[in-house]
């Protein structure tokens, strides 16, 4: 089961029924030991009522205890041998259904990471956790049936033959009356994978708007929307309650079939082997036994109804999952033809007209927060363009290579939980003067300071534990711990003060030195520390050059980062000013 988890191959995504047969094949010897101990067990278990009847004819006979004792022991053998066989298979089954959990959950993390930054926009949160709990775990029940199905077919064609033996009528009814009782069920396993599938839709929907509602329940309060979401959470929770009860309306009457239609199919049987018994054509321990067969034959026709059930919701839930692993992530469709530049090299966004050039640090200005992150989500391909590295298009070139040499870091990036020493360290081990070089760039020493058992605090999901100050310097220690090629940072101190804020853009600038970075900001103190400053307008340059430079050449440069409440449109250059060219400044 840990190697499903670690490899747990290709899975096959062209329909969820054979991604459901993908589950079988890629555990066969499992599986195959599973129905091998389901058969074994269910044609086991049509023994007692056999050995119950010789017992009944030939040792209840005056002078016949030897024969008596004889059966009851073989009774006594085939009862203990049935129990270890039904712990087995039980066992068996149980591990079948353990390694499709962990084999569905590895391959749902594994497209999840490869969609990247494109997950966001493509599936919500919300889904991925129903997907990923939910539906996994359906899929995992449908594969029981691969045990006790399989044997449940073989128990069928045994007792139809023992009853043979007794009576060929007896043996008739049971070979047509089983198949009808599967029929009648049939129509409302149909019924129910629709209804299912609507169902699990709409849950999908509503738990993504309750983490929309969580994540932003303090925006909700400030704003006065907070009862305005939650009516309509209530109206969608009343949508889903409504479709459950339609599930569980087909469901009760599929659960009410499993188990009212053998019943009655049990006292038909009996009481047409009690009339026979009557009337001198089958003996008393043959009555007794073909009541056995049939209380046994109850087993098998349950599993035929609730497999029907869990491979009908099973198909429900495989088809969220190769719906899912179908998704591409962004600029997926251009194949990867170039090589990465073989050394640190110039990043260009021709939309915009930003060139970072290698070895410095870069800022980008703009009144609209949203046009610098544009660039940045350009410059570290998470989004389609034409930016190019050394010339070379990013499209055209393998996204791994451009993740191990260029990392964005948003503002708004998870934090998982776990200690904090692993929230900031990520995949690799950092040593502890590399953690603290990585602190104190950040200035973040007082959050470890701060924390009960420093860097080995537990950090809960999302920083909840944190403030929002705190959150931002932890991510910009994870980023500088990564330590990349090409570090694109989105608004890296926004939420801290002052003071803070100065000793983030000195250090920052001297541990990143040599290298490339790119911020993006509004913050003086950190544009006085930048080497090239971009000035944006509408998502374009409009004037490049350092922050002393813009300050004394474009008012509206100047009153946009100096924060100032001046009534003209900050974003724009004044009229009758030329903004400065790159060839101007210099």
């Amino acid at each position: 089961m840990a190697d499903s988890y670690v490899d747990p191959g290709t899975p096959d995504c062209r329909s969820a029924l054979r991604y459901l047969w993908w589950l079988v094949t890629s555990q066969g010897r499992r599986i195959a030991a599973g129905a091998l101990l389901g058969s074994a067990w269910m044609v086991c278990l049509t023994l007692p009522p056999y050995l119950l009847s010789r017992a009944i004819d030939d040792g209840l006979e005056p002078g016949r205890w030897p024969a008596l004792a004889g059966w009851v022991a073989a009774l006594l053998g085939v009862g203990v041998l049935n129990a270890w066989l039904a712990i087995m298979r039980h066992r068996t089954m149980t591990r079948v259904r353990l390694d499709a959990v962990f084999r569905s959950v590895a391959v749902v993390v594994r497209q999840a990471t490869r969609l990247g930054g494109a997950l966001p926009r493509r599936v919500t949160a919300g889904e991925v956790v129903t997907i990923g709990f939910r539906d996994v775990a359906m899929i995992a029940g449908t594969l029981t049936i691969t045990g006790p199905g399989v044997g449940a077919v073989l128990a069928y064609v045994v007792v139809a033959v023992l009853l043979l033996t007794v009576s060929p009528l007896l043996a008739v009814v049971v070979l047509l009356g089983v198949p009808l009782l599967v029929v009648l069920v049939g129509p409302l396993l149909w019924r129910l994978q629709g209804v299912e599938a609507a169902y699990r839709e709409q849950q999908g929907g509503l738990a993504s708007r309750f983490e929309d509602m969580a994540k932003g329940l303090r925006v909700l309060n400030g704003i006065g929307g907070k009862e305005v979401y939650a009516e309509r959470y209530r109206l969608g929770s009343r949508a889903l309650r409504a479709e459950g009860y339609r599930v569980g309306a087909v469901t009760s009457w599929i659960q009410a079939l499993g188990v009212g239609l053998p019943t009655l199919f049990l006292g038909a049987v009996t009481w047409l082997a009690a009339r026979m018994a009557a009337q001198g054509t089958i003996t008393v321990g043959e009555l007794v036994a073909v009541y056995g067969y049939a209380a046994v034959l109850v087993v098998p026709v349950t599993f035929f109804i609730e497999g029907g059930y869990d491979l009908s919701r099973g198909l429900v839930a495989a088809r969220r999952v190769i719906r899912f692993l179908a998704l591409e992530p962004d600029s997926a469709g251009r194949e990867a033809t170039s090589d990465a530049p073989g050394t640190p090299s110039t990043l260009r966004d021709p939309e915009s007209g930003v060139e970072v050039v290698p070895g410095g640090m870069t800022a980008l200005v703009s009144a609209r927060p949203s046009d610098s992150a544009a660039v940045v989500d350009r410059l570290g391909r998470f989004v389609e363009s034409a930016a190019t590295w050394d010339g070379i298009r990013l499209d055209e070139i393998d996204l791994t290579r451009i993740r191990r040499r260029i990392l964005v870091a948003d503002n708004e990036a998870d934090l998982f939980a776990g200690p904090l020493r692993e929230v900031i360290s990520g995949a690799l081990d950092r040593d502890e003067e590399t953690i603290g070089r990585g602190v104190h760039t950040a200035v973040a020493q007082d959050i470890v300071r701060g924390l009960p058992d420093g860097l080995d605090s537990r950090i809960d999901a999302q920083g909840r534990n944190l403030s929002g100050g705190q959150r931002q310097r932890v991510r910009l220690v994870r980023a500088l711990l990564a330590d990349p090629e090409v570090l694109l940072a989105v608004e890296p101190t926004s939420a801290v003060d002052a003071h803070t804020e100065a000793a983030v853009a000195a250090r920052l600038h001297a541990a990143r030195s040599g290298r490339t970075t790119v911020v993006t900001s509004t913050s003086p103190l950190l544009l006085d520390r930048a080497d090239t400053v971009y000035y944006l307008v509408d998502g374009s340059v409009a004037a490049v050059g350092s922050h002393r430079e813009l300050l004394d050449g474009l008012p509206g440069y100047r009153r946009l980062v100096s924060r100032g409440t001046d009534s003209d449109d900050p974003g724009r250059p004044d009229e009758g000013t030329v903004p400065p060219t790159r060839e101007a400044v210099r």
